[in-house]
C-alpha cells in the first residue's frame, strides 16, 4: 500500500492531471454523499416547508428553490445531492462485495487449476456472455420482490455483473505467478496452498484490482441511473436516485420545463466523468506498460577514463 500510494504521488505529465481532475471531482461528489443533511435545504421526499405549505409542481429556480421543483413536488437542489449519497453507498456496497466474491474466487481457481478451474472458468464466462444490462434487470426482478426497491437490492443487482471481470483478471495473473521462483521456494519449505495463495500470491495478483475497481464504479453509476430510469431500481421513497429522477423529467424536457432533467442528468456525466479519469489516471500510474519515464539526454565527457590511473587524450 505504501509503494501504491508513492507512486500515485509521484506521477507526472498528463496522468498526473487526469488523476487530479478526475479525483477532485469526485471528492466534491464524497462531500455532497457524507454532508447531505447539511448541505441540502429539504429532505429527499419532502414536498412540504416548514410551515406546511406545499411546494409549487415545476417551480422554476429561484431564491426559495435553488434548481426549481420537479413534477412530484420535489426541490431538484435537495434531490441531487442526496442522490449523491445513494450512488456512494449503492456503488461502494457493489464494489466491495464483487471484490470479495470475484478476488478470492478467481486466486483458488488460479492456483489450484484441475476441474475447479474448469467449473469456475465456465461458470464466469457465462455469466460474462449476458448483456451486463439485462443481467442487472434480470436480478432487479428477482430481487425487488425479496429485498424491495431499496439501496441494498439495486447494489447486489450489481455484484453479478461484476464479479466476472475480478475473477478473469486475478485468475489470469495467478495462472503465470504460481510457475514463480518464490512459489517453489514455498512448496519447497512446505508452506499450505492456503498459506503461499494468502502470503506469496495475493499481493502480486491485486495490482490491477483498484484501476478495475474505479472502472467499475463509473459503469455501476451509471447501470444503476439505467435502472432507475426503467422503473427497476431505487423508488422514490426510498432515497433519492437520479435515473428516476431523469426518467419523470422527459415529458417535462419536452414541454419546454428543462430544469428536472438538466441537473440529475448533469450529476451522472460529471461523476461518471469523474470515475473514469480516476480510473485512467491510476492505470497510467500502476500499469509499467504505460507508465512515462523521462529520458534524460546523453552527455559525453571531453575525456574517456580508460582506468584509475589512465587517462586517454580528449577525442
Amino acid at each position: 500500500m505504501r509503494n501504491l500510494l508513492r507512486q500515485i504521488w509521484n506521477t507526472k505529465g498528463l496522468a498526473r492531471w487526469i488523476l487530479l481532475t478526475g479525483t477532485i471531482i469526485t471528492v466534491v461528489f464524497v462531500v455532497f454523499a457524507l454532508f447531505a443533511p447539511w448541505i441540502a435545504p429539504f429532505d429527499f421526499n419532502q414536498t412540504r416547508d416548514a410551515s406546511g405549505v406545499k411546494f409549487e409542481k415545476l417551480g422554476s429556480p429561484g431564491a426559495g428553490h435553488l434548481l426549481g421543483t420537479n413534477d412530484q413536488f420535489f426541490d431538484i437542489f435537495s434531490r441531487v445531492i442526496w442522490g449523491a449519497r445513494t450512488a456512494l453507498e449503492v456503488v461502494l456496497l457493489s464494489v466491495i462485495l464483487s471484490v470479495a466474491i470475484g478476488v478470492p474466487l478467481g486466486l483458488v481457481s488460479g492456483f489450484l487449476g484441475g476441474w475447479v478451474d474448469r467449473v469456475l472458468v465456465f461458470v464466469m464466462d457465462a455469466i460474462y456472455t449476458v448483456p451486463y444490462l439485462l443481467l442487472a434487470i434480470i436480478f432487479a426482478f428477482m430481487l425487488n420482490d425479496k429485498l424491495g426497491s431499496g439501496i441494498v437490492a439495486a447494489a447486489l443487482s450489481l455484484v453479478a455483473i461484476y464479479i466476472p471481470q475480478y475473477f478473469r483478471v486475478v485468475r489470469n495473473t495467478t495462472v503465470s505467478a504460481r510457475e514463480a521462483t518464490y512459489v517453489e521456494a514455498a512448496r519447497a519449505i512446505g508452506a499450505k496452498p492456503t498459506t503461499i495463495m494468502r502470503k506469496y500470491l495475493f499481493g502480486n495478483v491485486v495490482q490491477s484490482v483498484p484501476v478495475i475497481g474505479t472502472l467499475n464504479a463509473a459503469d455501476a453509476v451509471g447501470t444503476l441511473a439505467a435502472l432507475g430510469f426503467l422503473g427497476l431500481g431505487i423508488q422514490p421513497n426510498e432515497a433519492s436516485e437520479w435515473g428516476y429522477d431523469l426518467s419523470r423529467a422527459l415529458d417535462d424536457a419536452q414541454a419546454g420545463v428543462w430544469w428536472p432533467a438538466l441537473w440529475p442528468g448533469l450529476a451522472i456525466i460529471l461523476l461518471i466523468t469523474a470515475l473514469t479519469l480516476v480510473g485512467e489516471g491510476l492505470n497510467e500510474t500502476l500499469n509499467p506498460a504505460l507508465r512515462r519515464r523521462r529520458l534524460r539526454k546523453v552527455q559525453f565527457t571531453d575525456r574517456v577514463r580508460t582506468s584509475d590511473t589512465e587517462e586517454v587524450a580528449p577525442r
